[in-house]
């Protein structure tokens, strides 16, 4: 299992929310390059970046604070957050970008899907939001009636290749991620999952690993590294049995 520390973009900051709520943020770096690189040090093997601001407007808005990222760093990165067509796709991934996260067009647009997957292979990841077991899209602002099970097996079909799966009612609020839920999106597909959202002690780390079998390979974090709850190079090394 990889952990992958989150950089979540709004307006030029890094910045961490609640539930997805943008009113309900707090500012930890106004240099989100600085703070890549800090990620990097500590041990961070895959870094997770989120346009917020593009996420909500359905275009790209924190072009500059990624291009900074991409080259302050050396590990991969994977970003999302507004990405609704292949031009931006093929702008990212030209940018440096490892792969990009498709969230709301996977629902809206499958297609857009199957065809980034046959153009870029290996470099296409789906984001899945759920509540109660529901879709949600559009930075979270609606809940549809799609199962996240359902949709997990659709873009496995397309070929993408993995699955972050976000609890929304976990997500900034510290609580531990849901385990039993994330399992059972693992065990339902072939591919890779990632859980996110309510990682808050090095305990819901060994939780996650325990699941490994079911197919949960990574886990991202941010409010709890940000905030010192969890110290990132022990989470490094728990996962590698360093500890």
């Amino acid at each position: 299992m990889i952990i992958l520390p989150a950089i979540d973009l709004k307006d030029g900051c890094c910045v961490r929310l609640e539930q997805g709520l943008m009113d309900k943020d707090t500012i930890y770096n106004d240099d989100p390059a600085a703070q890549a690189l800090m990620w990097q040090e500590q041990g961070g093997e895959y870094l997770h970046i989120v346009d917020l601001d593009g996420a909500f407007a359905g275009t790209p808005k924190n072009k500059a604070a990624i291009e900074a990222i991409v080259a302050a760093i050396d590990i991969p990165s994977e970003l999302g957050g507004g990405i609704r067509d292949m031009e931006t796709i093929e702008a990212y991934l030209s940018l440096g970008i490892d792969r990009v996260i498709l969230g709301t067009i996977a629902k809206e647009n499958p297609a857009l899907v199957k065809e980034a997957c046959e153009k870029f292979p290996g470099q296409i990841v789906v984001g899945i939001d759920a509540k109660d077991g529901l879709v949600a899209v559009r930075g979270w602002a609606d809940v549809t009636e799609k199962k996240a099970t359902e949709m997990a097996k659709e873009m496995e079909g397309f070929g993408v290749e993995a699955i972050i799966y976000t609890d929304i009612a976990r997500d900034g609020m510290m609580q531990g991620p849901n385990i039993e839920a994330t399992k059972a999106l693992a065990e339902a597909i072939n591919i890779p999952v990632i859980a996110s959202g309510g990682l808050s002690t090095l305990d819901d780390i060994s939780r996650l690993i325990a699941i490994e079998d079911s197919g949960v390979t990574g886990v991202i974090t941010g409010k709890a590294i940000y905030s010192g709850a969890i110290d990132l190079r022990a989470a490094v090394a728990l996962t590698k049995g360093e500890s």
